[in-house]
């Protein structure tokens, strides 16, 4: 598919259309060939109401939305959502973009800890390994971010939550080896 989608080149209105069809496979490519700077918050708002399975989430985010201006308030407003897939996308944004954007500030990320602290009683399977991963990600991103990502895990490893200790323990494993 990512062949096809260099040959297809960056194109907004075929990523559109593709989308429309809902199918499964159009939908990937449609994230792969759409033009970041052409994409709206309503656009966002409605593919993600779209997601029904967490590989489409995941490629969404990863080849598209994390590289829009609003990657970061999208990643903050979906974290909080009710739908799995959507609020798998807050974490899968804040984990695609501790990836893609080299650029982005500590304070950016440090911001999103509390987040993850927050949600990270949410035992559905998406979700927090979502969460897990966003944390993860961004302690890798550099030695300050490293500290504030082990440390959010002790903190989260304090809930008396299945999943948070899960989360917590599965972050610090990988943080600590490194």
């Amino acid at each position: 598919m990512r062949k096809l989608a260099k040959t297809i080149k960056k194109d907004h209105t075929l990523a559109l259309e593709l989308w429309d069809t809902g199918l499964h496979e159009a939908r990937m490519l449609a994230s792969m060939i759409d033009e970041p700077t052409m994409v709206t918050e309503k656009q966002i708002d409605n593919w993600t109401g779209d997601f029904t399975s967490w590989d489409l989430c995941d490629q969404v985010c990863g080849n598209l939305f994390d590289r829009t201006p609003f990657a970061i308030s999208k990643a903050i407003e979906f974290s909080a959502h009710d739908n799995e897939f959507v609020k798998r996308a807050g974490f899968v944004l804040m984990a695609e973009y501790a990836v893609h954007n080299k650029n982005a500030s500590n304070e950016t990320f440090i911001a999103l800890f509390p987040i993850m602290e927050r949600e990270a009683w949410d035992n559905r399977n998406f979700v927090k390994k979502a969460v897990n991963w966003a944390l993860r990600q961004i302690g890798k991103r550099n030695g300050i971010l490293k500290l504030e990502a082990i440390q959010t895990a002790q903190n989260i490893l304090k809930q008396n939550h299945k999943s948070a200790k899960w989360i917590a323990v599965n972050a610090l494993t990988e943080l600590a080896a490194k």
